[in-house]
């Protein structure tokens, strides 16, 4: 099957790629979409909404009918009120990730709970029907980074499941427990009990 995937997102691309090996995937540039996607949901579900719906209608507009895959995910910390959350890749400035591990490093400073979880909600939208999968994982957001695997907060989020940054976990290790890893495997169950 080919999926559309909503993103232009290298990481994300070869991380959902391997995550579904057996399916075609095509990017926004795969497919020609070069027009950005304001993403001014207020939850996770809808900003992945907002993208799968952005990038159905043009597949639509081009007679093409494929079904698109489309996920927000970010990074929350209770103590922070759950910052950054949906502005995870925006925090410290427009999806400059090295700014803004050091400025959540920097807010956490004095705190004693530094417990976090990323979560991924994943919407696979075809025609005008969409199921919705999320996933989550947990860990600790570390006081430096370790690790150049991975990207945007990977180097500072220490893995309850691993027990180490998933910056320097595998991709493979990786994907086993992460967010998107498990909301990714929510829809591969589904997919294939269809």
């Amino acid at each position: 099957m080919t999926i559309v995937l909503a993103s232009n997102n290298a990481g994300k691309i070869k991380e959902i790629q391997e995550l579904l090996d057996e399916h075609e995937i095509l990017s926004l540039e795969d497919i020609g979409f070069l027009d950005e996607i304001v993403e001014d949901g207020d939850t996770f579900l809808d900003n992945a909404l907002i993208k799968a719906k952005t990038v159905s209608n043009f597949l639509k507009e081009k007679g093409l009918n494929y079904p698109v895959l489309a996920d927000d995910s970010g990074l929350c910390v209770p103590s922070l009120g759950g910052k950054p959350g949906i502005y995870s890749a925006r925090y410290a400035g427009d999806h400059d990730a090295a700014a803004s591990r050091k400025k959540l490093i920097s807010r956490l400073q004095n705190q004693n709970d530094r417990s976090a979880y990323f979560i991924c909600q994943v919407i696979y939208y075809q025609g005008d029907d969409y199921k919705s999968f999320e996933g989550r994982t947990y860990g600790t957001i570390l006081e430096e980074e370790k690790g150049s695997n991975g990207f945007g907060y990977d180097s500072i989020f220490l893995s309850d499941d691993l027990h180490k940054s998933f910056g320097e976990s595998s991709d493979e290790e990786k994907n086993k427990v992460s967010h998107r890893g498990r909301a990714i495997q929510k829809f591969v169950d589904f997919i294939k009990e269809k």
